[in-house]
């Protein structure tokens, strides 16, 4: 085997994608702080009980495990940065009032999450911490336009769904907690057989709209349906008017899927994906996940999203290639002030060492030249 070949579905970021990641970085972490949201960078290692405290099942087998070598206490490498920043709200801001945070850096999977993704996402998101309503949720999904608008996708269309629904069905319905598994699992794989079958001993009310849910997807007459078929239990009404104003106050085309359990151990209300022309996956993930507050000793409600910045750098197109200044190793010193006045504007001055050319391939487009004593750019041929 050879030695410096990479593990599966991990790469390296070479130039070019890379000079497109960072800035894409930087446009959307300034777009979040020009909108009051505050940056905090939590650490790649967490204790385990940490990590996964308030995820359920969700991250616990994409997460990779270690023993620290100081405390000999299991620890995790971060498969999802969001639990961390509810930690971070819960126990260090420990604020009273609302809390916007953002936050950028790796994140780590034990197996890719879709069709050609990476293990080693670079995560990037907002949430908003203490507020309950519809309006925090109307709030972040506006973020996540304008993310999109600002990484240059358009098209794009948004996936609503709501697992208030499934767990007012399963709550009312009296149903176990072995039983709710497994109708979670036929309900994520669209398993109608399956379901029919595991449904069976359920009173009448609760089978048939446990049955329905698989058929109420499609564009916003769903919630319609919806209300029709379903039993108008509160917490189901309260989730489809949710759905009802989030579908009617957004820019993006919306679809809603009722059996769309996307986290369902992790969020508590409305989930939602965003969807790009040009990638089989989802660009953005997000929801409303009030009970993570709640896992770390402190409930506080939450909403946010978050994205992949390699998954978004493969749809921008390439940015033009800005052609470099090439410059003579030199002691001049007026030839050191020019270069660093032109670097000053942001231009790209290579410095060419003895005996090498240091623009290779056309990279440059200029030369500082010395002319009548003073160093002049002029075009190369």
């Amino acid at each position: 085997m050879r030695n410096w070949l990479l593990p599966e579905y991990i790469e390296d970021i070479l130039p070019p994608e890379a000079a497109r990641v960072e800035s894409l970085r930087g446009a959307l972490l300034e777009l979040f702080r020009v909108h009051g949201y505050q940056l905090v960078m939590p650490p790649m290692l967490e204790y385990l009980e940490s990590l996964l405290t308030g995820t359920g099942h969700d991250l616990d087998l994409r997460t990779f495990k270690l023993v620290d070598q100081l405390s000999g206490r299991m620890m995790g490498v971060r498969a999802d940065i969001t639990p961390q920043v509810a930690r971070i709200d819960a126990h260090l801001l420990n604020r009273e009032s609302v809390t916007r945070l953002c936050y950028c850096g790796p994140v780590l999977h034990t197996r890719p999450r879709g069709l050609n993704s990476t293990r080693e996402p670079l995560q990037i998101g907002a949430e908003i911490y203490g507020h309950a309503g519809i309006e925090s949720d109307l709030e972040i999904q506006g973020m996540l336009l304008r993310a999109l608008t600002t990484s240059g996708i358009t098209g794009a269309r948004l996936d609503l769904g709501h697992v208030a629904v499934f767990r007012a069905l399963c709550r009312h319905g009296s149903v176990d907690a072995e039983l709710e598994m497994q109708l979670h699992e036929a309900l994520e794989t669209k398993d109608v057989p399956q379901l029919e079958a595991i449904t069976a001993g359920l009173d009448s009310a609760t089978r048939e709209a446990l049955r329905a849910l698989p058929g109420l997807y499609g564009n916003a007459s769903v919630l319609e349906r919806a209300a029709a078929v379903l039993p108008r239990h509160p917490e189901i009404l309260a989730a489809l008017e949710d759905l009802r104003r989030l579908s009617q106050d957004n820019a993006l085309a919306v679809s809603i899927d009722l059996a769309d359990l996307r986290g369902y151990h992790y969020h508590s209300g409305v989930v939602f994906a965003a969807y790009a022309p040009g990638s089989p996956n989802a660009v953005a993930l997000g929801g409303r996940y009030d009970e993570v507050g709640k896992a770390f000793g402190r409930a506080r409600p939450a909403t946010g999203f978050s994205m992949c910045l390699r998954d978004l750098a493969q749809l921008v197109p390439a940015a033009p290639v800005t052609g470099a200044v090439r410059a003579l190793y030199s002691a001049d010193p007026k030839l050191a002030a020019e270069i660093e006045r032109l670097r000053a504007t942001g231009q790209i001055v290579v410095v060419e060492l003895p005996g090498h050319d240091g623009c290779k391939a056309g990279a440059c487009d200029r030369e500082l030249a010395l002319v009548g004593g003073e160093w002049k750019l002029r075009k190369l041929d």
